[in-house]
Formats: C-alpha cells, structure tokens, sequence
C-alpha cells in the first residue's frame, strides 16, 4: 500500500497553503515526510536547500529545532509552564538568553492576541487560546516553514475563527512559508492555494491566487 504515490509539488518561499482531501488520502504523511519526521522509500524531498531524504538525523535534528515550526491539533504545550515559558522553551533550548528569549515572545504573544494571558498556565486556557499560544511557540526561532496539522480541528467555531485570522497574518506578512493540512473550508478559502489530495496523490495543485 502507497500512503503517497507518485506526488511531485512545488511551493514557494512564503505562500500560504492548504493541503485537503479526505481522511486516509495522504495528508498527514507528506506533512511528516516535509517536517523530516518520516523518510520516503523513492524521490526527493528538498525544503530550504536541504535535501531531507539524504540527511542524517543531526542534520534532521537541527532541520526541525531551527528552520521547522510545527503545530499540532492537540496544541502540544508543557502543563508545568505558564504562556510566556512555554513560547520562550525553544530558544532556551538553543542557548539563547532569557531575557532575548522573552521579548521575542513578548512579540509574538502580541501577534497573536495573548499579551494579556502570558502568565497564566495551559489548564486555564480556552482551546483557541491554547492554539495561539503554539503558534507563537512555533514562530518563536523565525523558522522558513510553518506546518499546521488540522489547527482548527479541535476547536469551537469562535476559537477557530481566531485561530484562522492569525494564521492569515502569517501568511499575509510571510512571516513563514505556511503549509495548513485541514478539512476545514474556512481554513482553505484563507489560503493562497489549496491543493486537493485522494487516495495518495495531488488530483488538484491549485493556483497561486492574485495579490
């Protein structure tokens, strides 16, 4: 069984993109093959100018730490952490300083409407804002490419509509090249391009839509 077969795409530094089709058509593992989370038996895969199917697990490693932010449906925070720590981790991981840390996190609380919770731990959080927080923890090290995973799939419409307008920022400032996997038509319409997956191929690369 191919979970993919035969997909050749392309996307650009900085589009917004929406990957749909229906569940089991290969959504999620061309994302965990783009975020070198899974390797392809045949092909290429190359983001950033690095080829992710030659690379070894250092260079995979890096790959996701620095150049790679991900977010997940099930948003992923550390419970023992308030927001600001939580968005500050992966720096600090990087041996950057706290306070460099911090205000870079400031920033990105404030890009994502959180200034105002970013003392407050995940259990008295609201989903939305649960997922505006890791956003701006997937944004915290200036990755080139964002992956959203269903970003709106475990939320209330109110919340997802939140999550949506932020994730437009993003793609409408380049903030990153964002890729969106969802079933959401809200989602996609916001993209610049939606590109429609079954049974394991691309039936539908999209077209770049005008500025």
């Amino acid at each position: 069984m191919h979970a993919l077969d035969g997909v050749s795409l392309e996307i650009a530094r900085g589009e917004f993109v929406a990957v749909t089709g229906p569940s089991g058509c290969g959504k999620t593992t061309l994302m965990h093959l783009l975020a070198g989370l899974d390797s392809p038996t045949t092909g290429e895969i190359f983001v950033d100018g690095l080829a992710l199917h030659d690379a070894g697990d250092a260079a995979l490693t890096d790959y996701r730490r620095r150049r790679l932010g991900l977010v997940f449906q099930f948003f992923n925070l550390l419970p023992t952490m308030n927001v600001i720590e939580n968005v500050s981790f992966p720096l600090l991981l990087q041996g950057v300083s706290y306070s460099e840390s911090e205000q870079r996190a400031r920033e990105l609380l404030d890009l994502v409407g959180m200034s105002e919770r970013s003392t407050h731990f995940v259990h008295q959080l609201s989903g939305g804002e649960q997922q505006r927080t890791a956003i701006a923890r997937a944004l915290i090290h200036r990755p080139s490419l964002l992956i959203a995973d269903e970003p709106t799939g475990n939320l209330d419409s109110a919340s997802a509509e939140m999550v949506m307008r932020v994730l437009g920022q993003i793609g409408n400032d380049k903030l990153a090249t964002l890729i969106v996997v969802t079933h959401s038509p809200e989602v996609a319409q916001a993209a610049s391009r939606r590109i429609e997956m079954r049974d394991g191929r691309i039936v539908s690369p999209g077209h770049v839509s005008p500025a």
